[in-house]
């Protein structure tokens, strides 16, 4: 498993990441079985995957707890990532927030404390970014968290938080299919150092080629609030991957694993993937260790864009 290093500290992170949002069951994961979850993380750390992201607002810190059973033994050997909601940037806010977390996550520090949205998202009372920050840094100071990172900012909105903090990664959606921030967030990343930590590396499961072109997402299915499960667009999305599988097949590796190491293979970028099973996990790893030529690298950013023009430069495909 490759790794990246979060600006200005010792901290590696695999370049494939767990995503723990499953985990947290309830809303959109339905019939999650807690043994199942544990068992998931446990394998993705025997398969070399060492970072794991999580948050508060994956069902009430249901979702942190679990992580916490699961990698109690490890700990000091793993990357743990967790955010604070939009709804607690206050200053005294972020400090409780935080505190629940270290008492969710059974630890005393966490390794990555990510602002999960920016103010004002959902309805969010508008908090200055500079009053956020001051806590993340005493935070910081007082040896609760060891970096600061930010998830869903724009370019302008991370400018300004590195106006008042050391910002060491930042969390956007990122996808062969999704591809806004290469316009100008992930070459920001670069220059300045910054790990684009990469979610929904997998279009919310289009590039595992599980769904084909007679599916059908129920309306309660929060894939049909998806752009990229609009008609043209999906049938763009089928498209693309008649012509990824025949590359997954040369490389003998599966189309998640392709669409996972092409993220992975960005500058900078580490991919966030979701599971629900130790298997589905154990395959998600096996794309750490994959090397794709630049030429492959290029050919595939090819098709991906067939599908991203589609989709007039949004930047979340979804319906908030």
């Amino acid at each position: 498993m490759k790794s990246r290093t979060l600006k200005k500290t010792n901290i590696q992170v695999s370049t494939i990441i767990m995503g723990c949002w499953q985990a947290g069951k309830g809303g959109f994961w339905q019939n999650i079985d807690d043994a199942e979850s544990v068992a998931a993380i446990r394998a993705a750390f025997d398969a070399g995957i060492t970072a794991f992201d999580t948050a508060p607002g994956y069902g009430e810190g249901h979702s942190e707890r679990i992580l916490a059973k699961a990698i109690g033994e490890v700990r000091q050997e793993v990357v743990i990532a967790t955010k604070v909601f939009p709804g607690n940037l206050r200053y005294e806010q972020v400090l409780k927030e935080c505190d629940q977390s270290l008492k969710n996550l059974n630890t005393d520090y966490i390794d990555l404390y990510q602002v999960h949205w920016p103010s004002g998202a959902f309805n969010s009372e508008i908090v200055p970014i500079a009053e956020t920050m001051r806590a993340f840094n005493d935070l910081k100071q007082a040896g609760k968290i060891r970096a600061i990172g930010v998830s869903n900012f724009s370019l302008l909105e991370l400018q300004e938080a590195m106006q008042y903090a050391e910002i060491a990664s930042i969390q956007p959606p990122y996808s062969l299919f999704l591809r806004h921030i290469e316009q100008d967030l992930l070459p920001f990343c670069k220059e300045h150092d910054i790990l684009n930590l990469a979610y929904s590396p997998l279009a919310q499961g289009l590039l595992t080629g599980r769904y084909t072109r007679t599916h059908h997402f129920p309306q309660d299915e929060f894939r049909a609030k998806n752009k990229l499960c609009e008609p043209e667009i999906y049938e763009a999305a089928q498209q693309a991957l008649d012509q990824l599988k025949p590359i997954a097949e040369a490389h003998k590796i599966s189309l998640s694993q392709l669409a996972l190491a092409w993220v992975a293979a960005q500058p900078n970028s580490c991919a966030i993937a979701g599971a629900r099973s130790p298997e589905q996990v154990r395959d998600n790893a096996k794309a750490g260790s994959v090397t794709l030529s630049s030429d492959t690298l290029a050919h595939l950013s090819e098709i991906g864009n067939q599908v991203y023009r589609l989709l007039d430069n949004t930047a979340v495909p979804w319906d908030l």
